[in-house]
């Protein structure tokens, strides 16, 4: 967390470029729906997320009208003298193979929806992130431009300050140009860390020894939000995620201010990533 003061320009200085023509989507108390999709992928997610509650609403009433039903038709009152049948055999195949059909009409758009995550939609991203999940804080390393630096939660005063979300803003923003498909490779230093962002479709166990790879791909320009979302010690809650999504104009002239205010990674620190990922 070295750079800290060095590179706090980056974040709050320089990430205004996004943040004024924000349309922030945070989250609020007694919030049922989901924060509206800024993805292809989240895009998807919500739309299988309306077909399963379909599903369920109809089962639900289904066995709700059943119940009714029963308890209508063979209450002691109604059915004095209880029935003593023991199976019934076309019963019993309805309510084994019904089931089946719908967890393989639920299974289909599963798995296309978890193939469409894994895979990029293109065979070389338009931009790479590496994430490193650490305890309590995002390295972030732009391997294309020789940057790196440190994402920390804003203290409470430097929020209000700031005019931001306090426990949701941090220091060093993640920026990217919209339109673009982001590919972003996570690893953990210490602990199990998780990089997720709701709005993106995007989340990621950080697993030390291990890059785990993830992509989005942002179609609005904005600013949005994620915690870590993996136990991880007691400052688990201080692991915001801020991304400022921009135009490739000013995506160009925040990378170029970045480079100017804060550290590169050095040889040595990508072979840190490396070896931790070997290992």
């Amino acid at each position: 967390m070295s750079f800290r003061k060095t590179a706090i320009g980056v974040g709050v200085a320089t990430g205004a470029l996004a943040w004024a023509t924000s349309a922030l989507a945070l989250p609020y108390n007694y919030e049922m729906g989901m924060q509206p999709a800024a993805s292809p992928v989240m895009e998807r997610i919500e739309s299988f997320h309306t077909f399963l509650l379909y599903i369920i609403v109809a089962v639900s009433l289904f066995v709700l009208a059943l119940l009714i039903w029963i308890i209508l038709r063979y209450n002691a009152r109604a059915n004095p003298v209880p029935s003593k049948t023991h199976h019934n055999s076309l019963l019993e195949v309805i309510w084994t193979i019904v089931p089946v059909i719908i967890l393989v009409i639920i299974a289909v758009p599963s798995f296309k929806l978890l193939y469409y995550e894994a895979e990029l939609p293109k065979p070389q991203p338009d931009l790479t992130i590496r994430v490193i999940g650490k305890q309590w804080y995002w390295t972030y390393q732009y391997p294309a431009s020789n940057l790196s630096f440190d994402s920390n939660v804003l203290s409470k005063a430097d929020a209000e300050k700031a005019g931001k979300v306090y426990l949701l803003a941090v220091d060093n923003v993640v920026v990217v140009p919209v339109n673009k498909v982001v590919a972003v490779d996570v690893t953990g230093a210490d602990v199990i860390h998780s990089w997720a962002v709701p709005q993106f479709g995007v989340k990621m166990d950080a697993v030390p020894g291990r890059i785990n790879r993830t992509w989005f791909l942002a179609d609005r320009i904005g600013t949005f939000y994620g915690e870590c979302s993996e136990l991880c010690g007691p400052n688990h809650d201080a692991m915001p995620i801020e991304v400022h999504v921009v135009s490739d104009a000013d995506f160009a002239k925040w990378l170029a201010d970045a480079k100017k205010n804060t550290k590169v990674f050095s040889p040595i620190a990508m072979g840190e990533t490396t070896r931790l990922a070997a290992q």
